[in-house]
């Protein structure tokens, strides 16, 4: 029987954890951010990192020994996991390389040859565990994955969610399910089965969204997609009769979430299944004799990333709602600083009030990034109720935020200043806009990858010998996750942002920054939607659009330093900005929007 200890402090849950790993002769455990079906943004239930550590950031790693406790993130969260980490066991280990396994490193360095490291393999993929295991071999380090300790002393630990699932209508999927069933099955190539364990790609193949985890509007589920018939694992209560029923029309037979196990099992061992080992659990993987695992790319996820028509032209008009929303938001943020103060947390709670006025809203696409003076230098700030930072009309603001409507996903960064800039605060604010826009106008061949592009953000950065460590843009979903693979703007050539060309269809971030620690953060963000440009007889020619709609803040700029083309581009932008957002608005409203998209 597990032992559930009722424990509250930090200590107390290492201690306690520590002497499960001496009774299971363990010299190491590895506690992951991921959920069973790598997400990014998990259940309350599977936020065993958090629990262990105390930090909350969305990445990170955690190792214990029995003399270390350590904490691996990336620079976005350096300034977070001091300040979470502060007078705890925890030793943060700052990641040289983001999304790197650095902590494999430390435990070759660290651990005696011959021991144990334990990890529970229910969250960690097929992958993950081969690389640890293929690393480790060479000191004769054993790898064990059926140990989930954290299970063993959370008390009251919360359940998983029992949210109801809803469909998407075809007014906004574009697609309908047999569609793309269709499409992944010729993906198949005659496989009797392809598991899917992706909550997003699942959420898009059969046209259904959730609220089972924060900010991805996504379901906690596996889909078992067969030649003529699709399974779908999920909690009873989150299918509901005409849900059930929809489905059912479609060939698609709905079980229990637990029932996945048992499925596997009962396969015969003539019927191969097609898996991505990036996203399938060694537990499962463990099911079934080797033998019958066929590995595969994530045949949805290519499919997922180009956007069809529908879902453009929708994404076009929640570009619009957002627009609106946050000329509100900065409306009423200038006529209270002229009254008072207003912290972060509250700018934060009212952007979710003016985005929630524009209808088909379904909450935030990830924690507003409300950062005020220092606090705009950490990257994933998050400001707390009872832990932020109060704004006076004075210093650089930064604000990080996105929505998630039935049209699409949003994601837009502003940054302003609400006083006289320093010379030095307007220099690094126009070279990052420099940046943005040589991103955005960019002209490229077919087969240009996001690793090939992020130069281009950073160019004007680089020659004053300044940098930012995070990548500059990330694949977004259509009312779906935030973050989406597989492209991206990213300085490395080895992920699969980097690897993957950039399409027509393909909706990214285009976010170069700069943050100097203890004074302010600067960042500019725009969504690009991928388009045709040309076709020549050196083949065919893209370009981006930037879909996001509301004035780049030129009061920071040193207009000094832009390019005609610079001048040109930001006169296009606005331009665009008033025509399709002063229908909305009232005649104040459209007079603000006028000052702010003068041309220069």
């Amino acid at each position: 029987m597990p032992k559930i200890i009722n424990i509250n402090s930090i200590g107390q849950r290492l201690a306690a954890l520590r002497q499960e790993m001496a009774e299971s002769r363990l010299d190491a455990y590895i506690i992951p951010s991921q959920d069973p079906h790598q997400s990014e943004y998990v259940a309350d239930y599977w936020k065993t990192r958090a629990w262990i550590s105390g930090f909350t950031g969305s990445a990170g790693v955690v190792v214990i020994t029995a003399g270390h406790a350590g904490l691996w993130t990336d620079s976005r969260y350096f300034l977070q996991a001091e300040a979470e980490l502060s007078g705890s066991p925890f030793v943060l280990h700052r990641l040289k390389v983001p999304h790197m396994p650095e902590h494999i490193d430390w435990l070759l360095e660290t651990l005696p040859a011959a021991c144990t490291v334990g990890c529970d393999g229910s969250v960690f993929s097929v992958s993950q565990i081969r690389n640890l295991a293929q690393r480790l071999e060479a000191r004769q380090i054993e790898v064990v994955h059926q140990e989930g300790l954290v299970g063993r002393i959370w008390a009251n630990r919360p359940p998983l969610p029992r949210g109801e699932a809803f469909e998407l209508d075809l007014a906004y999927a574009g697609k309908s399910r047999a569609e793309k069933l269709s499409l992944i099955r010729q993906g198949m190539k005659g496989r009797p089965f392809y598991l899917v364990a992706t909550l997003d790609d699942i959420a898009w193949a059969l046209n259904i969204r959730g609220a089972d985890v924060d900010y991805n509007p996504v379901c906690i589920s596996y889909l078992a997609i067969g030649q003529k018939k699709a399974y779908w694992f999920v909690h009873e209560k989150k299918a509901g009769a005409a849900l059930r029923q929809a489905l059912e029309k479609d060939g698609i037979e709905v079980r229990p979430y637990e029932a996945i196990e048992s499925f596997l099992e009962e396969l015969s061992g003539l019927q191969p299944v097609l898996y991505d080992p990036a996203s399938t659990s060694i537990n499962l993987y463990e099911l079934l004799e080797p033998e019958q695992w066929v590995a595969s790319k994530n045949l949805i996820r290519p499919l997922k990333a180009i956007k069809n028509e529908t879902e453009i032209r929708n994404i076009r008009h929640a570009m619009r709602k957002d627009g609106v929303a946050l000329l509100r938001l900065f409306r009423w943020l200038e006529a209270e600083l002229k009254q008072r103060p207003v912290s972060e947390y509250e700018l934060a709670q009212q952007l979710a009030a003016c985005r929630q006025e524009q209808g088909n809203y379904f909450g935030e696409s990830f924690a507003a990034i409300v950062g005020y003076g220092s606090n705009g230098a950490i990257v994933h700030y998050k400001p707390e109720a009872d832990a932020c930072a109060q704004i006076r009309p004075e210093g650089i603001l930064l604000l990080d935020s996105g929505g998630q409507y039935l049209e699409g996903t949003t994601d837009i960064t502003r940054t302003i200043t609400l006083s006289e800039p320093t010379p030095e605060q307007r220099r690094h604010y126009t070279l990052v806009l420099k940046g943005n826009i040589a991103l955005s106008g960019a002209v490229f061949p077919e087969g240009t990858t996001g690793v090939q592009l992020d130069i281009l953000a950073r160019q004007h950065l680089w020659r004053e010998g300044l940098n930012y460590g995070h990548g500059t843009g990330h694949g977004v979903g259509y009312f779906l996750n935030v973050h989406e693979p597989p492209q991206g703007f990213t300085p490395n050539p080895k992920g699969e942002r980097g690897e993957s060309p950039v399409l027509p269809g393909m909706l990214t971030s285009n976010e170069p920054g700069y943050y100097k620690a203890g004074e302010y953060g600067i960042r500019i963000e725009n969504l690009e939607l991928c388009i045709e440009d040309k076709t020549t007889e050196d083949g065919r020619f893209f370009r981006f659009e930037a879909v996001t709609l509301f004035p780049i803040s030129l009061s920071l700029a040193d207009l000094g330093m832009l390019t005609e083309e610079e001048r040109a581009w930001l006169n296009d932008y606005h331009r665009r900005v008033f025509h399709e957002l002063a229908p909305l608005l009232t005649d104040e409203e459209k007079e603000w929007l006028a000052a702010k998209c003068q041309a220069v």
